[in-house]
């Protein structure tokens, strides 16, 4: 049987869209490798070496300049986000015939939504720089209190929980309804509801990757962890009961470190 001209071009946008994926899961891996850390995010001799360097030294440390740093992280937004897309993509493809889609507004959707990710790429490798500088993580992202982790686990589970996150949570858990309220035909169309969906996804998700502070950024199995609950977060019918629990989760989480912290002391591991 001849695939028509369309399947082919559907089969090789999606192959397209996840050998993408795969690529920026290997490349932070070759990352980590190279930073002499394991999966667990957890450094060798060399990665500890990198890990307690002083980024005020006068010499030059890629992690502690803007451009590595972004690059590091524009890469690690399509690792992690776009599996979250895939129930947005295949509800656009499902209205190409139905509402005069096309292929091409599909790719205007994910470059849309690639737009923003990389905008939100920017700013947190400004605010990792931020607190590089401010002395609460080190190179490796890692933070250097336990304090500041458990604030950010409590404040991430409590977002769960806000109307913030029930507003954009629900637009990305049914993309359906937002196609069809704000429609738009072919490529500057589909890139138009990109930007937008790409806007409440920051939205909804920006939590996941603030905590990679918590378990260290270069942790690919933490951050693999993060990728798994967006992905839960998104599925029709499993989202809506997975946002809550989660929170409870990272609650628990920074309430017994805080506790620990308080009752035990810490400080720079």
């Amino acid at each position: 049987m001849r695939l028509s001209l369309s399947d082919t071009l559907r089969s090789l946008l999606w192959l397209g869209f996840f050998a993408s994926i795969l690529a920026a899961w290997w490349v932070m891996y070759g990352m980590a490798i190279d930073m002499d850390l394991d999966l667990l995010g957890r450094p060798g001799a060399a990665g500890e070496t990198m890990r307690r360097m002083d980024p005020r030294m006068p010499m030059y440390m890629p992690m502690a300049s803007f451009g590595p740093l972004f690059a590091m992280w524009a890469i690690m937004m399509a690792a992690m986000m776009l599996p979250t897309l895939v129930p947005t993509l295949s509800t656009y493809e499902d209205l190409i015939r139905a509402a005069d889609g096309s292929w091409a507004g599909w790719l205007g959707v994910l470059g849309g939504f690639a737009i923003i990710w990389t905008g939100f790429a920017a700013l947190i490798t400004v605010l990792q720089l931020g607190l590089l500088f401010g002395g609460l993580v080190d190179m490796l992202g890692i933070s250097r209190s336990p304090l500041f982790a458990a604030v950010l686990l409590v404040l991430v589970g409590a977002f769960q929980f806000s109307r913030t996150k029930q507003v954009c949570h629900g637009v990305c858990h049914a993309p359906m309804q937002y196609f069809l309220g704000h429609w738009r035909t072919g490529p500057g169309g589909g890139l138009r509801m990109g930007l937008v969906l790409g806007t409440y996804c920051v939205g909804c998700c920006w939590g996941f990757m603030m905590l990679g502070f918590v378990g260290g950024v270069m942790n690919l199995t933490w951050m693999g962890l993060a990728t798994l609950f967006m992905v839960l977060e998104k599925l029709p019918q499993l989202g809506r009961h997975v946002v809550r629990p989660v929170g409870v989760l990272m609650l628990l989480g920074g309430v017994g470190l805080l506790a620990n912290t308080l009752l035990f002391g810490g400080g720079e591991p």
